[in-house]
């Protein structure tokens, strides 16, 4: 199977400022739109069998309505397999809710969202405005802890003292939670590899590879896989910033991996750890 473990649509009346404000933050361009019709014709062209959703709330306000989405892509998905909307040949979608510590209201939002069958929570600490060693984060983490998976964006292209994601923070949080289920988003920190394969990379957790493979050096990702292992590595493409098609290639040109370390990688992980039969 092939799963997308990494990947951001918004809704069309949002689209556009949305897709501008991730190209004016990474200075990257990008000709894709953001939508979510986009989003399931790209993952067509791979025969990709199933993509995660990713939303993030910048405010507490946004909390509530961005889940709300999340859960009618959810729907739209119980619609796919059902043959009765026009996206019924796309992949499956598994929307990740989102969290914000101002919300007054986040612990029965986490409420809402497990038994409406949400599998897992998206943290950005940059876009979010959350440090990962903000105290505020514990709670979260302890309500979570065996419920949910969290994939966290991890990393920044401006390496300051005031980094919010970084792979020490991350460290520290696995060290106070074992039980967390963590995807550290690009490869454990986006331009902060070394810290990653330092401070990670060997750990209980997983990894995925969105935005990493064009950036990185690769004797250095091939370190990292070799640390940390196969068998806890996901495949992200990091829509609309690149394509599914781009990152399948990506990985494709390892040729230091086995064609089983691959089938691990670009679907095997996530079938275990989605706990997948069919879909």
């Amino acid at each position: 199977m092939l799963i997308d473990f990494h990947t951001h649509a918004f809704a069309e009346k949002i689209a556009a400022k949305a897709v501008n404000q991730l190209i004016n933050y990474y200075k990257l361009h990008t000709s894709h739109s953001g939508t979510l019709p986009e989003l399931l014709r790209e993952e067509n062209k791979i025969k990709s069998d199933a993509a995660v959703l990713l939303v993030a709330a910048t405010k507490a306000s946004q909390v509530a309505p961005a889940n709300d989405w999340a859960l009618s892509v959810k729907t739209l998905s119980l619609k796919n397999r059902n043959g009765s909307n026009p996206y019924s040949s796309s992949p499956d979608l598994i929307p990740f809710g989102t969290f914000h510590p101002d919300d007054p209201d986040w612990l029965s939002e986490i409420d809402r969202l497990r038994w409406a069958g949400c599998r897992g929570f998206k943290l950005h600490p940059e876009f979010q405005g959350i440090d990962l060693a903000d105290p505020r984060l514990n709670l979260f983490f302890e309500a979570v802890a065996g419920k949910f998976m969290v994939l966290i964006h991890m990393g920044d292209a401006v390496k300051t003292s005031s980094n919010k994601s970084t792979p020490k923070k991350l460290a520290a949080i696995l060290d106070r939670f074992p039980a967390l289920t963590v995807i550290a988003a690009h490869m454990g920190g986006y331009c902060f590899w070394q810290e990653s394969l330092e401070e990670l990379a060997g750990r209980n957790l997983y990894f995925d590879t969105s935005s990493t493979l064009p950036y990185i050096d690769r004797k250095l990702f091939k370190k990292i896989i070799s640390k940390h292992g196969t068998d806890r590595i996901l495949f992200g493409s990091d829509y609309p910033l690149h394509s599914p098609a781009q990152a399948l290639a990506e990985i494709d040109s390892l040729d230091w991996l086995s064609s089983q370390q691959k089938e691990k990688i670009l679907g095997g992980n996530a079938v275990n750890l989605l706990g997948i039969e069919k879909l």
